[in-house]
Order: structure tokens, then C-alpha cells, then sequence
């Protein structure tokens, strides 16, 4: 199957920059889709970004100009740059792929354990 981590979370000031990665790992024969989703306390999980294996994006609205996603083909890993941090960034930030694995073509979602994102003063 598909392991993700991820790592970079932590805390941050208002205005601050974060960068999260995610790994990919196991017995992967594609990545299609990469994702970052989040989810504050009390809310439901939402999507943040989105990147396709020919690099196409989607963000949601409220990151636009301020968050990045990129990814590396090569080393099965999914980036999520955050610029301009703002308190209501914070959350759990989850990595999630949609991928297929070897002698199998159907495609799976396949998600992260989560990393911290806190945005303070």
C-alpha cells in the first residue's frame, strides 16, 4: 500500500511562513492527485490545495496568493509553502494522495497522519 508523512508544522507568527512536506512511500506504481486538506477544532475537513501528476492546481479561495502547492514527481513528495499566516490558518494539515499501486490499477485514496499548524502571537 501507500504510507504518507508529513512534516513542517509547527508554530508560527501572523504574517509568518511555513513549509509542510509530505512523503510518499510503499509499493506506489502512480501518484495522480496530491492534496493538502486541513481541519480546525469543531470544523469539518477541508480542502486547501491540490496538485495533479501534469501539475495543474486548485486552492481554496480563502489561500489564494498566499499558499503554494508543488510536488516531485520523481521523489513522490507533495509541498505546501504557507506565506502570509494568518490565526485562522491553524489546524491539522493532512496530506492526502489518490494513487494506484503495483499489479493493481484501480485507484485509492491514501491519507497522512496530520501535522500541526499553529498560527499565534
Amino acid at each position: 500500500q501507500v504510507q504518507l508523512v508529513e512534516s513542517g508544522g509547527g508554530l508560527a507568527q501572523p504574517g509568518g511562513s511555513l513549509r509542510l512536506s509530505c512523503a510518499a512511500s510503499g509499493n506506489i506504481f502512480s501518484i495522480y492527485v496530491m492534496g493538502w486538506y486541513r481541519q480546525a477544532p469543531g470544523k469539518q475537513r477541508e480542502l486547501v490545495a491540490s496538485i495533479t501528476s501534469g501539475g495543474s492546481t486548485m486552492y481554496e479561495d480563502v489561500v489564494k496568493g498566499r499558499f503554494t502547492i508543488s510536488r516531485d514527481n520523481a521523489k513522490n513528495m507533495v509541498y505546501l509553502q504557507m506565506n502570509g499566516l494568518k490565526p485562522e490558518d491553524t489546524a491539522v494539515y493532512y496530506c492526502k494522495v489518490i494513487a494506484s499501486v503495483s499489479g493493481d490499477s484501480r485507484r485509492y485514496q491514501y491519507w497522512g497522519q496530520g501535522t500541526q499548524v499553529t498560527v499565534s502571537s
